[in-house]
């Protein structure tokens, strides 16, 4: 049982296994140099296959306990922000995000990410299969303006065993590609 006395579950995380953290980071083509976020980091699933690839990690964590566990795991090789997802500060410069964030913050999250001035070059983000299947189909928050600037696509499917605890939901990688600006 973690330092906060309730179980995993009871607060909604459901970390995701390091197999299927692997298998998103690769589907996602990182490549070395690239400035990616991990939203939601926790201790690191995605943050450690990123490392590996050669990025430029920026971990967002607001969890005090996980931030300092990603700290002393990663160290130097990564920068750790303690910050809610809705009040994230982007990057000025292009940048990526592969993460796994909360579910019950995944529309602020797209929100920020997809906002007017956003140097978002792509995401790849494991949601909920059905928040993943409206934002698809167009049917998401601010469709009209997003979808002109972004592709969105169904990336791997995850099954509930892909998480520890398993979610009582299905998840899937929602894909966002920025347009090249010949087709906007």
């Amino acid at each position: 049982m973690p330092a906060s006395g309730q179980a995993r579950g009871a607060w909604g995380w459901h970390p995701l296994d390091s197999r299927w953290a692997q298998r998103v980071v690769d589907a996602a083509g990182v490549r070395p140099g690239e400035l990616v976020l991990d939203v939601g980091a926790g201790l690191g699933a995605l943050t450690g296959p990123l490392v590996k690839a050669g990025a430029d990690v920026i971990a967002v964590e607001l969890h005090s306990g996980r931030a300092d566990k990603l700290l002393q795991r990663f160290g130097p090789k990564i920068k750790v922000i303690r910050v809610d997802a809705a009040d994230l500060r982007l990057p000025t410069r292009p940048f990526r995000v592969v993460s796994s964030p909360p579910y019950g913050v995944s529309t602020a999250l797209l929100k920020r990410l997809l906002a007017p001035g956003s140097r978002l070059v792509s995401a790849d983000l494991v949601l909920q299969r059905q928040v993943v299947n409206r934002w698809v189909e167009g049917r998401a928050p601010g469709a009209a303006r997003w979808t002109r600037h972004y592709d969105a696509s169904i990336g791997i499917r995850l099954p509930r065993k892909a998480f520890t605890p398993p979610p009582h939901v299905d998840s899937a990688v929602l894909r966002l590609n920025r347009l090249s600006r010949t087709r906007r």
